[in-house]
This record gives structure tokens, sequence and C-alpha cells, in this order.
């Protein structure tokens, strides 16, 4: 049975392998082939989480690679597995990567795998070979369209950012192997000696940090929307975004034993969650609305960590992960069919396609928090567990923007055009295709999930979830808190839908939000803060090598000729003289040796009486001195 646990993991790595190794002959096998994988995904899933397997193989000498489906990783097995099945259904509907289909959907069944094998890592060297994959065929989907100029410097942003921030792993990782646990367990991080527990707590916090676009790394999730949509709904819901909140909340017990760590988790949480918010609400673009929203609702799942709500953490993950991918997926249905993205011109995209309408209509409703569908109730679970009341007041605040930004994407989507706009419209809906079946049923599948999640607000369902994670005593929202929330989640949405509907997109400059819309500069920040001092130092030190280190060499190999010739002309002849003198002396020294040796008897008689009478001569001038 434990081998099921290998088949989550092996069988997507294997199959996406095939496809992008096997080129032209895979492109019409590509799609059915990813679809495929899904639903076996989605069957293997079922026993290996209800049967709570773990298995385990050889790594390095002490340490092997782990897998576990505990409470946790089984809520984030059946996320991905769910969201992966909606991405791979809906491209193969949408025709996504039409001209390069198996590098598209190989690069998306090794990223299932690299995330598969993520949440349900027992160690730091499953994680990390897991985190590295993730992140390096990340680059591969978001550079998908590598023709378009701007494509290939978004993924290196997205990239080179989210890996600056990874060396944190290997800063834990270190640190781990010196604070004693030495098969790098993660159940062990919490009991590491000092100050190696403070070390690998702040590595592990910058590297999720990185990954869930939390501040200051949030601007990567701005230039990953250069992706295709469904990627968008992939990585950006419950994958590669999300493994950062996902981590903290595995991490937990760690970042309590620090102390410092998760404190500095949950402010840096809710920070983000109120600053990516209002940046949400000032976008002009879907998908850079929907990017804000994430790393502002992912957010909610680093302020989870920090206060110890892992069951809230987790029903933030899950029900994110529906109404994100959802709301993604729409978006990529209407610029196919439309061609834009921009809010202005998307005003009564919804009225046009309604089943894809109505299904964003529901994930806007659950992204901004409005009772009974799911993040309604999963925000309430994570402000519950914030006792303080800085945080919590943060977190309602947070939730406010959510129905902000929720209400600005509603009041697009379902908005009259403009007059001027009608006429382009109905010309575009009627040269564009139709939502097909295989594009509808995900979108519905998704919709329901975003929809039925906020069964989690009811008692004895989330007596039952905080069970299954490990959490019995987890904290639950009351009644009125509940209320407030929805309360607020409500006026916000209602309030900016109105005046959406009727006043449309406002300008930058009727608002001055200019700084919001660009993402509070936060890319050119770190440009000026990081990449201009390292590019400085890297021409300081190619000018160094050049003038210095270069020049030393070449003058060093032109001198050695002339310091050999100058050898062979001075040294070189003393040198022969002193070796032939030398020889001279020791045949010399032979030849005076070989005249005693005559070969007669009374010679050698003579010589030894000499000798001798010479020592007895000694022994006596020896004695009269002493």
């Amino acid at each position: 049975m434990d081998a099921l646990i290998w088949i989550l993991v092996g069988l997507p790595a294997a199959a996406g392998a095939l496809v992008l190794t096997g080129g032209n002959r895979a492109e019409r096998a590509a799609a059915p082939a990813a679809v495929a994988v899904a639903a076996v995904l989605a069957a293997v899933a079922v026993p290996a989480v209800l049967h709570r397997l773990a298995a385990t193989a050889p790594g390095l000498p002490g340490i092997g690679f782990g897998l576990a489906v505990d409470g946790l990783a089984a809520v984030g097995v059946c996320t991905l597995a769910a969201v992966f099945a909606a991405v791979a259904v809906f491209s193969w509907g949408e025709r996504e990567g039409e001209g390069g289909r198996s590098r598209y959907y190989g690069l998306l069944l090794v990223f299932a795998a690299a995330m598969l094998a993520t949440v349900m890592a027992t160690d730091l060297l499953t994680l990390l070979m897991a985190w590295e994959v993730m992140g390096a065929v990340s680059y591969g989907l978001i550079a998908f369209h590598w023709r378009e100029p701007r494509t290939g410097s978004s993924a290196a942003v997205a990239f080179l950012t989210t890996r600056t921030a990874d060396l944190g792993m290997y800063a834990a990782a270190g640190a781990a192997l010196a604070g004693g646990a030495h098969n790098l367990d993660l159940s062990e991080l919490a009991g590491l000696s000092a100050p190696w527990d403070h070390v690998a707590a702040g590595g592990l916090l910058v590297a999720a940090a990185g990954k869930s676009a939390q501040l200051p790394f949030a601007f990567w999730l701005s230039r990953a929307m250069d992706g295709p949509s469904p990627v968008s709904a992939l990585l950006h819901s419950a994958t590669m975004v999300a493994a950062g909140g996902y981590l903290l909340l595995r991490v937990q017990p760690a970042l309590a034993a620090a102390g410092w760590a998760a404190g500095a988790a949950a402010y840096l949480g809710a920070l983000t969650a109120l600053v990516m918010g209002a940046v949400a609400c000032a976008q002009r673009d879907l998908k850079q609305l929907l990017a804000a929203s994430t790393s502002a609702q992912l957010g909610f799942v680093v302020l989870a960590a920090g206060v110890g709500g892992v069951s809230g953490g987790a029903a933030q993950f899950a029900a994110h992960a529906a109404a994100k991918s959802l709301l993604f997926l729409v978006a990529g249905v209407w610029l196919v069919r439309l061609g834009t993205q921009d809010l202005g011109r998307l005003r009564g995209a919804a009225r046009r396609h309604p089943v894809a309408g109505a299904c964003f209509a529901i994930g806007a409703l659950a992204l901004g928090g409005i009772p009974p569908l799911s993040l309604w109730a999963a925000k309430d679970l994570v402000l519950a567990a914030a006792h303080l009341p800085g945080l919590h007041t943060a977190g309602l605040a947070a939730s406010a923007l959510a129905a902000g930004y929720a209400g600005v994407a509603l009041a697009a989507a379902w908005g009259r055009p403009a007059p001027s706009a009608r006429h382009e419209a109905s010309a575009s809906s009627t040269a564009a295709p139709g939502v097909g079946a295989a594009v509808r049923l995900p979108l519905v599948g998704l919709a329901a999930a975003a929809a039925v999640l906020g069964a989690l607000a009811l008692p004895s369902v989330h007596h039952w979830w905080a069970v299954m994670l490990g959490h019995p005593n987890a904290p639950a929202p009351g009644p009125v808190q509940m209320a407030l929330s929805a309360l607020i989640a409500v006026a916000v949405l209602g309030a900016v839908a109105l005046a959406g509907t009727r006043r449309g997109v406002p300008a930058a400059e009727r608002r001055g939000v200019r700084a919001l819309r660009a993402w509070l500069g936060l890319e050119r920040a770190a440009r000026a803060a990081v990449a201009v001092p390292v590019l400085a130092a890297a021409r300081g030190l190619a000018a160094f090598d050049d003038r210095v280190l270069d020049r030393a060499v070449t003058g060093a190999a032109a001198g050695v000729p002339l310091l050999a010739g100058a050898l062979g002309r001075r040294v070189e002849p003393a040198v022969d003289a002193a070796v032939t003198a030398l020889a001279a002396g020791v045949r010399n020294l032979g030849a005076q040796a070989r005249r005693p040796q005559t070969g007669l008897l009374h010679q050698y008689y003579a010589q030894a009486v000499a000798v001798l009478a010479a020592a007895a001569l000694v022994f006596v001038v020896a004695s009269a001195v002493m």
C-alpha cells in the first residue's frame, strides 16, 4: 500500500519526462496524457489520504528521502490533485500550448510531481530537492511564450527573486545539521540547540516569504503574470506561491520554538495582506489584480502560521486555491475570446459568457469573504487564532480590502460596457469561439469547491477539520466575529461594486494610485538595493581581473622566456663548471684511494702497523692531555 505514495510523485514525473523528451512525436498525445495522469493522481490520492501512507528511501549516508501523508499533507495533496486536474482539462479544451504541447504539458506534469513531493516531504533533503525542481520548472512555464520580448525577462525576474530567497532554505539545512538534526527531519527542527534554532527558523521564513510573494519579494508575482493563464491558475493558487505559506504551517513548531520567528511571520503576513490588498484594489489589469490578491490572501496563511492557527491556515490554503484557480481560468477564457485583460475593456464580459461569468462571480464573492462561501469561513478561522488586538484589527482591515478588490473585479465583469465599446464587444464575441464543455467542466467544479468549503464555518465541520489536522483545540470564531466580518465584507464589496458599475474603473490621475498600480516600485527598489550593487561589484571585479590579474599573468608568462635565457647564459655555465670540477675531484679521490690497493701482502701489513702506531700515538697524547 505504501507504494502508492511513490506513484503520486513518480507517475507525473515520469510522464512529464517522457512528454518533454518526446518532441514532435508527443505533441498529439501530450494533452490526453496529462489528463489521464491527473485522473490517476486523483484516484491514488484517495487511499493515500485515507490510510495516511508513508514511505522512505535511501539517500545520503544517515539521511534518507521521506514522504508521508498526515493531516496537513492530506489537504495539500487533495487540493493539488483537484487544481491540477482542472488546469489539465481546461488546457486541453482551450488547446493551450498549441505549437508546443509537449513542452507545455511536460513542464506541467514535472511541476505537479515536484509540488506533491514538497507537500509530503518529511525531511529537508527531500524538501530541498522538490523545492529546487519546482523553481526551475516554474521558469520554463512562465517563459513558455519565449519569443515575446518581455516574457523571458519576467521569468528571469521571478526565478532570480525566488532563488535569492531560497538561500534561506540552505541556511536552514546547514543549521539543522549543526544543531543536532542529523537526519534533517522537519519534526526535529523545533528541538535544535541554540543558536542554530534561530538560524533555521529565520532561513525557513525567508525562503517561504520569497516563494509566497510576501513583502519585500512580492513584485516577482506581477512579472509572473506574463505566463499563460492556466499556468497562473496552477502556480499561483495551489502550488508554487502557496508552497511558502504551506511550509510555514508545516514548521510552525520550529517558528514557535525560536520565539521571534513566529511573531515575525504573523506581522509579515498581516502587513502583506494589507499592503498588497491595497495594490490589488488599484489595478486596471485583471491578472495583475488577481496576482496582488494572491500575495494578500497568502498573507493570511503566513499570519496563521505565526499565531499557531494551523487549522485556519490550512483552510485558507485550500479555499484560496479553489477560488483563485477559478478566477485565473476565467481570466484566460476572456483573454482568448476578448483579447484583453484591461478591466475597462472587460466591462460586460460576464454577460457575454454567462457560464464563465457566473463562475467568476462565485470565485470573486468567495475572494471577497462573502458568506457562506469558502474564504469567509477560512479568514475567520485564521483571525480566531490572532489574539493580539493589532493583528486581529489588521486582519479585519485586510478582509475589507479583499472585499474591495473583489468588488472591483465584479464591477468590471458584470458592468455594462460603454456605448463606444459595445460594437467592438459585439464583433469580438461573434468572432471568438464559444466556451466548450471541456472548459466549462473545470470552471463549474472549482466554483462548487469555492462554495462548498464554506461549510468549515459549521462547528461540527470545523471540529472534524481541526482533529484531522492534529489540532483538536484549535480556536473557532464566535457568531459575533463571523457576523462582523460578513457585514464588513458585504458592505465594502457592495459599495465598491456599485460605484464601479456606475463610474467604471478610475483613472490613475484621479485617484493618485500610480504607485500602487506599479506595485509600490518594489522591483525598482530591489534592483537599486540588490541588482545594481551586485552588478557594480561584478563590473569592478571584472575590471580588476582584466587590469591586474590578467596583466600579471601575461607579464609573468612573458618574463619566463627572458628568465630562462638569462639563466642559460649566466647561471647554467657556472653550474656546469661546478659540476665538472666536482666530478674531477671525485675522480682524483678515487684514484688516490686505489693507490694503496696493490695486492702485495707485506704492504698491507706495513699499512696496518702504520695505522696502529698512529692510533697508539693518538691514545698516548690524549691520555697525557687528560
